[in-house]
């Protein structure tokens, strides 16, 4: 009987132990997908947005992403050599339509040519000085080059490259640096950029210096869009 009783209480422990794990593990899920940096820390808000960020091809709903607190918004542009976004034009008279200052983002691709990315930038990407700076997204390594591309040679071909967008824009590329980007190539302190750096939550500090924008939640749920945004701050 003693034996038993025992093996009762065992699993009533475990089972208030599963319990208390699994609202845990709620509790943690809804917190990722709803948080933001509080406003009086950081004032200046926004998103990042691309194509696949609208639903079944429908138009972002910028006024409702206005409503609840974004105040600029980055839209992806361009990416690579031939790749550009078929909502960028939209995107960028809509989020402007809405009261938004916006920037749009070229994802870099190491293994093309900087003349090449650069010139399909320009063709997208209007010479507007109400733009914000240009951002480069930085996430791609070089190890998939069908042809090699040494480290020397990336940082080479990215300087271009920014020298070539800079002029068209008139402005300081942002470069929004991945971590294992930095941890391969060290351009945070190769080139004299300001820095968009990513971490859920918790500010980052894998370039060892100071970010101007900061990706705080990639998975910010809200009600102005069915999918989840990638939820932005400026340092103040």
């Amino acid at each position: 009987m003693a034996r038993r009783a025992r093996g009762r209480r065992r699993w009533r422990v475990l089972g208030a132990l599963l319990l208390v794990a699994i609202i845990g593990g709620a509790a943690g899920w809804w917190h990722l997908h709803h948080w933001r940096p509080e406003r009086k820390l950081f004032p200046m808000q926004g998103v990042e947005i691309g194509s696949e960020d609208a639903a079944d091809g429908q138009p972002v709903d910028w006024k409702a992403l206005k409503a609840i607190g974004a105040d600029f918004a980055y839209v992806d542009a361009s990416a690579s050599a031939f790749a550009r976004d078929p909502a960028f034009s939209r995107n960028l008279d809509d989020a402007r339509a809405a009261g938004l200052q916006v920037g749009a983002v070229h994802r870099y691709d190491p293994c093309q040519p900087a003349d090449r990315q650069s010139a399909n930038f320009v063709t997208v990407v209007p010479r507007d000085p109400k733009l914000l700076p240009p951002a480069v997204e930085l996430v791609r390594l070089a190890d998939d080059c069908p042809i090699k591309v040494t480290d020397a040679a990336v940082e080479s071909e990215l300087m271009t490259f920014l020298n070539q967008i800079e002029t068209h824009t008139g402005k300081p590329s942002l470069l929004k640096v991945g971590p294992a980007f930095e941890r391969r190539y060290h351009i945070a302190h190769a080139l004299d950029r300001n820095l968009w750096l990513m971490r859920n939550r918790f500010q980052p500090e894998y370039a060892h210096r100071p970010w101007s924008v900061w990706t705080a939640n990639d998975q910010l749920q809200t009600t102005a869009l069915d999918s989840p945004v990638r939820w932005l701050v400026v340092q103040p």
